[in-house]
């Protein structure tokens, strides 16, 4: 579970407090996983961050991959296509796995069993935003504490009961698990891992180089803003789903039981119509 520091003050160094050990030879193997549709911020700000760590000698101790159902070339988020380094089949045995958001719906049932199979002993299995309904689906968050992009805590409760939401935190941690906030989250997780192996020195002078000046990774409650639902405005529908405004002229609408409901997109409809009971926001409430 993220640590509490008192307001204003930095968690305590987390070589300290939740100490990873590297192995004893070799790097520190990092998979990211990719599938149609990975958002590109939510893996790039992880992959920086452990391609630029470097030891006080030196050495670099993060070798990087990606990961796919097969290595035929993924399109992501924006319209970039990329070649996966290694299908499921061939990749070395990770020490760290990322999973970003992607659309769930395109996953290969492959990468999910991969996920259930290395998890078993992976140091760190990290989601970044939205990456954490992945996990869910891997049935790897039942019985955890986790978190996701600010929009997507309520759809994440409803879809995976047995796991609790915690909402305006930039990172979680549950044992091996680890779930990231929104988007840039996923920079000061990585940031916690580095730390983790190798202490606040290494990890502050990583952020340095990157010249990235977020703290989040000292200050996980500062997504704090997030932590309660934004307030509902009468003339402003909200999606029920994930929480996102949307304009009262969307076509995309489901009539049930003598209201409108109205959504931002086809995957918010399908869930809903699926299980209407799970999402207790109404529109207008």
């Amino acid at each position: 579970m993220t640590m509490q520091s008192p307001p204003g003050e930095p968690v305590p160094d987390a070589r300290l407090t939740a100490p990873l050990e590297p192995p004893a030879t070799g790097t520190i193997t990092v998979a990211v996983v990719l599938s149609p549709h990975a958002e590109l911020v939510d893996f790039a700000g992880p992959w920086g961050v452990f391609e630029y760590a470097r030891l006080d000698d030196g050495r670099t101790p993060f070798t990087l991959t990606t990961v796919a159902a097969t290595t035929d070339p993924v399109p992501i988020s924006g319209g970039m296509v990329v070649v996966p380094g290694h299908a499921v089949e061939t990749v070395p045995a990770p020490d760290i796995v990322v999973v970003p958001a992607l659309d769930t719906g395109k996953l290969a049932p492959e990468v999910l069993d991969w996920l259930r199979r290395v998890h078993q002993n992976t140091a760190v299995t990290m989601s970044v935003c939205n990456g954490s309904f992945v996990l869910g689906q891997a049935g790897l968050l039942d019985g955890r504490t986790a978190t996701a992009h600010h929009s997507a805590y309520q759809a994440l409760q409803a879809m995976f009961p047995a796991l609790t939401v915690v909402p305006g935190v930039r990172y979680v941690e549950d044992g091996r698990l680890a779930t990231a906030g929104g988007l840039t989250s996923g920079t000061d997780l990585a940031l916690r891992i580095v730390e983790r192996y190798f202490g606040r020195a290494v990890a502050q002078r990583t952020a340095t180089y990157l010249e990235y000046q977020g703290t989040g990774w000292m200050h996980p409650d500062s997504n704090a803003e997030f932590t309660e639902p934004a307030a509902v405005n009468p003339e402003q529908p909200v999606c029920p789903v994930c929480q996102m405004p949307v304009s009262p002229d969307t076509p995309i609408t489901l009539e049930m039981d003598g209201r409108t409901w109205h959504f931002c997109g086809d995957w918010c409809q399908e869930q809903f119509r699926a299980a209407p009971q799970r999402f207790a926001i109404a529109e207008g409430s």
